[in-house]
């Protein structure tokens, strides 16, 4: 694995390790975050369930996927329905907006390159990865590609770059957005490498990509992966008030670094305050001067998702999760809503019958 442009300084990302109890009246953070029961378990809508079908459909005719999940969510955005549809092709594992995730990478890429061992994966634009792989299939008709993920995760973003990397080509060939479902379905291939009549060896006719829908999970199986997913995008912001995603934004801000909102409030664990420091700031204020806390809330998310509110990896990187999402992958964990009442019914009904057992 290589993963480019790394920092040698300690990480921030993820849960912090222990430390010493606080001074009496320092600022101590949350160290759990309850979610509500509330948060929808889904966004799996009709256009991703035909654009699984039509990826699994076209796979015979590609030699390479490019898989993009997101930096600051790196496992959560790793979907095992999209994974079991692309198994037995040759894959390349993009971590997008890996600008945004953090200053700090060193563990999480240590933790990244011991789960991608032997396998290819990249941040940034990752061409080199890309022709090294097609001179390695060596078709002369060249190699055609699909890039896939989750909503939102900047697959087209990926595929405007390659095409401008490889091709010295400017004008953008996929729509970008920054709301999920932009694109719709598949697109027309893209060329993104050279043929070998243009010096590009070992390449064929070139390397041409295919930019698809994004494809959400259909069941979420923990209410805090949904919030972190929503707060980097891949969930419209209607599905999840912007209040809750601004309070687990806080949760993340102070477990890092929580100077990085310091012009707009002191260090606190309650997003009312939080919300009413950031509407003085901002002018988000109702008649009469009443913070507006859902105004304040998406104005704060939105400056976090381009980079101006500090870098934050959502995750707790480390090899325990890592094991965890393998077995979901397996099919060890739920995949539908409906699998998931049907598990926590024999749940409690063992509960119930080791409590009788145990009168």
């Amino acid at each position: 694995m290589r993963l480019r442009d790394r920092c040698s300084r300690p990480s921030l990302a993820g849960a912090p390790p222990p430390s010493p109890p606080p001074a009496t009246g320092a600022f101590s953070p949350r160290t759990r975050f309850d979610v509500s029961d509330s948060i929808p378990r889904s966004y799996y809508l009709g256009h991703h369930h035909a654009a699984l079908r039509d990826i699994s459909s076209r796979l015979s005719e590609v030699g390479l996927v490019l898989e993009c999940r997101d930096y600051r969510v790196p496992i959560t955005s790793w979907n095992p329905i999209l994974d079991r549809a692309i198994a037995g092709r040759a894959r390349i594992v993009v971590y997008t907006h890996r600008d945004l995730g953090t200053d700090s990478p060193r563990e999480i890429e240590q933790a990244l390159r011991r789960f991608h061992r032997g396998q290819t994966a990249a941040g940034g634009t990752p061409a080199p990865e890309i022709r090294h792989v097609a001179q390695g299939i060596d078709s002369l008709t060249g190699v055609r590609a699909l890039v896939v993920g989750m909503p939102n995760v900047g697959k087209s973003t990926l595929l405007n770059k390659l095409r401008k990397h490889g091709m010295q080509k400017k004008p953008s060939v996929a729509r970008v957005g920054a709301q999920p479902g932009v694109t719709r379905k598949l697109s027309s291939p893209v060329r993104i490498l050279d043929s070998e009549k243009d010096g590009g060896a070992g390449l064929g006719e070139g390397v041409f990509v295919l930019d698809t829908p994004g494809v959400f999970m259909p069941y979420v199986s923990e209410a805090e992966s949904m919030v972190k997913l929503a707060l980097v995008g891949s969930v419209k912001d209607d599905r999840i008030p912007m209040v809750i995603l601004a309070d687990y934004l806080l949760y993340r801000m102070n477990l890092a670094d929580p100077s990085v909102y310091a012009k707009y409030s002191d260090p606190t664990n309650e997003v009312n305050d939080f919300l009413q420091g950031v509407a003085s700031k901002t002018g988000k204020l109702k008649s009469g001067g009443e913070a507006n806390a859902e105004s304040a809330a998406d104005w704060i998310v939105k400056q976090w998702r381009v980079g101006q509110l500090g870098k934050v990896v959502l995750d707790d990187v480390n090899d325990e999760a890592f094991r965890e999402k393998e077995l979901e992958k397996a099919g060890q964990g739920p995949v539908s809503m409906s699998q998931a009442r049907k598990r926590e019914k024999e749940a409690k009904k063992d509960r119930a019958l080791n409590k009788t057992k145990a009168v």
